[in-house]
């Protein structure tokens, strides 16, 4: 797979957002090298004139820490989500830095940050999460199964790396989350274990299944995963096994 990378110059990084609980969101790019192949932020397409697959582009907003303190001076205090329609620690974020220099940015205003990342490279931005007053980091953890991952998210890190991640962010005294979804075919007792002392709080959260996704799941026999009821069921069993380690757990649909 090739990937197209674009540097870029943002208008603006720190943006208003309806999300709720939420007051900004910042992107450090546009794309994502994880290639999710359920990533609704695809539709980002339309709005930037990318013609390239999803996964296959990104564009690198090399001003956005520049222009991030430049806002910074200005904006109300409130809670930043980092990041919504991208990763912020994808593959690229190793070499530009952008998300680490934004956070050095916030980290100096004190904004609270809820960060969510599919990625372990955000344990080297450990130095910056321990200096802030209120700050989340979640990993995204949709299935227990790294066959599943591959179907689904090809250029994702494997699963167990993210399960660590966690667990050291959370024996650092880091906030930490789990954001399962979509929910994609697991073993919900297994994924439970995976997470077990590395969560503070779990998010589930079904997401929905365009016809592209659901032509995964035929092609690959997996049809019995798309059931209205498999959602619910799988969602409400994670949720009790959660709950009884003393983990608490928001549903999301």
């Amino acid at each position: 797979m090739s990937m197209k990378v674009k540097e870029v110059f943002a208008k603006t990084v720190l943006t208003r957002t309806a999300i709720v609980g939420f007051d900004y969101c910042l992107n450090p790019y546009v794309g994502c090298g994880h290639g999710c192949k359920y990533c609704y932020a695809s539709f980002m397409k339309r709005f930037t004139g990318h013609k390239e697959p999803w996964g296959e582009f990104i564009d690198v907003k090399v001003n956005a820490p520049s222009l991030l303190k430049k806002q910074l001076q200005r904006a109300k205090l409130g809670m930043v989500a980092i990041s919504t329609v991208t990763d912020p620690y994808q593959p690229l974020e190793k070499k530009y830095e952008i998300t680490r220099r934004c956070l050095e940015a916030l980290l100096d205003k004190q904004f609270p940050v809820n960060l969510l990342t599919r990625s372990p490279l955000c344990l080297r931005d450990m130095d910056l999460f321990k200096r802030f007053n209120h700050i989340k980091v979640g990993l995204t953890m949709s299935t227990h199964d790294e066959n599943i991952k591959r179907i689904f998210e090809p250029g994702s890190p494997a699963i167990e790396s993210r399960a660590k991640a966690l667990r050291t962010l959370h024996l650092e005294k880091v906030k930490t989350y789990a954001f399962v979804g979509p929910l994609l075919p697991m073993d919900s007792k297994t994924l439970v274990q995976m997470l077990e002392g590395a969560v503070d709080e779990v998010l589930i959260d079904k997401m929905n299944y365009p016809n592209k996704v659901k032509g995964l799941y035929h092609k690959h026999g997996l049809d019995d995963y798309l059931k209205e009821d498999y959602f619910n069921v799988i969602g409400i069993d994670l949720k009790e096994r959660f709950e009884k380690k003393g983990i608490p757990v928001t549903m999301i649909f």
